[in-house]
């Protein structure tokens, strides 16, 4: 089986063996969101049969929004109601639509006004452990379960995170909360900061402890006396179907191994992941990975043998061990998922990452530091969407 990330698991599954010419497999793939019937649509177009398993009602996966949040706002409780979706009410994405779209399958811009949603990671969040918070007082909440800014109303806010939905959020509520704390580890221990264009907002250091008088410590020495905390803390990779008897496992949000984030070197080609990988151009990422698998499945082309994709793996994750990057971070592709996504086209022959999709996404990515408020609504590289809408007339004509 294998199974895609962020949206929801991908499993393809086969009991033969590896064919020595092109062969029609019988594939199962789990889940419908964006990964899953981008596997679908490639599998057909190499010639497999496959079904789609989908746990909701709708495809889509975690990209259909939903206004329900569930009872327990840390979404800890094993026997909750599981509400699958993590949009919130505001979510836009955070990429140009040209970037986002698949290569012959584009989205176009649409005059009427649509929900325009950025990609998400699963629905089992990660919480941030912080010393003494069984006996704080305040009440707790994980983004997960964050939709709308008005509850936070003249409160004052913690927020852990300072990824996209940490900076969208923050900013968003803002504009009702009293004051709003945003803490990250990812900055120095002392720092203490206003943030531009806010007079309620400041950026801190990590929690250092909480208390039972209703306080928060951060590492910087700054005390604040919180209502409540908001963890815009991640998701951790989730896979209840799947038993592997320990041969896949998931280790501080480390699947592997992997034999580049996709094959299990002991079970390929008969399981595999689409779409772990993280801080990447997600759906272009799902449609080479998807294109990989098919062309593995088929025999036209070739994996290298198990000892060699465990070989490769092994050094990978000694690489990172070796640079201090956590095992949270084996799937991060922040530096290096355009090298990652024209590698995997290689290996099917396929085309990779157009120019100007590269551009866009640097331009987008370096408006984002500049004008973190209005940089989805400013845009002055118009020689890029020229390029990339000649690119689509190619598929959009037919």
């Amino acid at each position: 089986m294998a199974m895609g990330h962020q949206l929801r698991p991908l499993a393809i599954v086969s009991a033969s063996s590896m064919p020595t010419s092109l062969i029609s497999r019988n594939v199962a793939v789990i889940g419908a969101g964006a990964s899953g019937l981008v596997a679908a649509r490639e599998l057909r177009r190499e010639g497999h049969k496959v079904v789609v398993f989908e746990r909701e009602n709708q495809i889509g996966g975690t990209w259909v929004y939903d206004p329900r949040v569930e009872p327990d706002p840390l979404s800890l409780d094993p026997n909750r109601l599981i509400i699958h979706s993590s949009l919130y009410s505001s979510l836009r994405t955070n990429l140009p639509r040209e970037v986002m779209g698949f290569r012959d399958y584009p989205f176009i811009a649409k005059t009427d006004k649509t929900r325009d949603p950025r990609s998400g990671h699963f629905t089992e969040p990660r919480v941030a452990e912080i010393p003494g918070i069984s006996s704080w007082p305040g009440k707790q909440m994980h983004s997960h379960n964050y939709r709308v800014p008005e509850p936070f109303q003249d409160q004052v806010v913690i927020l852990i995170g300072s990824a996209a939905s940490a900076v969208d959020i923050s900013r968003e509520i803002a504009h009702f909360a009293k004051e709003v704390h945003v803490a990250s580890r990812s900055v120095a221990d002392e720092t203490y900061q206003e943030q531009p264009g806010y007079d309620n907002m400041r950026l801190h250091s990590a929690i250092e402890c909480v208390r039972d008088d209703g306080s928060v410590v951060f590492q910087n020495g700054r005390v604040v006396l919180a209502d409540i905390i908001l963890h815009c803390t991640g998701y951790k990779y989730h896979f209840p179907f799947l038993e592997t008897n320990g041969i896949v496992t998931v280790d501080d949000n480390r699947v592997g191994p992997l034999y580049k984030h996709v094959f299990p070197p002991v079970l390929a080609p008969w399981i595999s992941f689409v779409g772990l990988p993280w801080k990447a151009v997600p759906f272009r990422m799902f449609e080479l990975q998807s294109k990989w698998i098919a062309g593995v499945l088929s025999g036209r082309v070739a994996l290298p043998s198990q000892e060699e994709m465990m070989e490769d793996t092994e050094a990978f994750y000694l690489s990172l061990e070796a640079s201090n990057i956590p095992k949270r971070y084996t799937h991060n592709m922040a530096d290096s998922h355009f090298e990652y996504s024209n590698w995997l086209a290689a290996q099917c022959g396929c085309e990779g990452f157009e120019e100007w999709r590269e551009q866009m996404y640097h331009v987008s990515w370096n408006s984002m530091l500049l004008r973190p408020d209005t940089y989805r609504d400013e845009w002055e590289e118009d020689l890029l969407i020229s390029k990339a809408n000649e690119d689509f007339a190619k598929y959009t004509a037919k």
